[in-house]
């Protein structure tokens, strides 16, 4: 199976099993991005724990669904975001005003835009969940 894009798949796949009422997913392939995402949104209370598991056709990842997840997924094209401009982004991809959370690459990690208007930095959007 070919992927171009891994965070969207296990973003999508992670949804799905949200709305069945899973009590876990399975993402497969595993990468670095994806993995600081997933705790980004476990710090946030979205997801549970999760592991990585080494196999012979790639690392995937066994994560804890908590049933907290009504939308996520990747931004794409990946804007870049100043400082100031995060207003816009939250109307368009989020529910209401401080309902959910952009997920931003920045020089400091990845991060949610919240930690990100506290630091005073933009950076590049990748994902949102509420």
């Amino acid at each position: 199976m070919s992927l171009n894009d891994p965070l969207a798949n296990a973003l999508s796949l992670i949804l799905t099993d949200e709305r069945a009422g899973r009590k876990e997913s399975k993402i497969m392939p595993s990468s670095k991005i994806v993995e600081k995402v997933l705790d980004v949104m476990k710090n946030n209370n979205y997801v549970g724990d999760f592991e990585e598991i080494k196999g012979r056709g790639g690392n995937s990842i066994k994560l804890n669904l908590l049933g907290n997840i009504n939308k996520c997924g990747v931004i794409k094209p990946r804007y870049s975001v100043k400082k100031g401009d995060f207003e816009r982004f939250e109307e368009r991809y989020l529910l209401a005003r401080g309902m959910g959370i952009l997920i931003i690459s920045t020089p400091l990690g990845i991060i949610t835009h919240k930690e990100s208007k506290k630091k005073n930095m933009g950076g590049k959007l990748l994902a949102y969940c509420y």
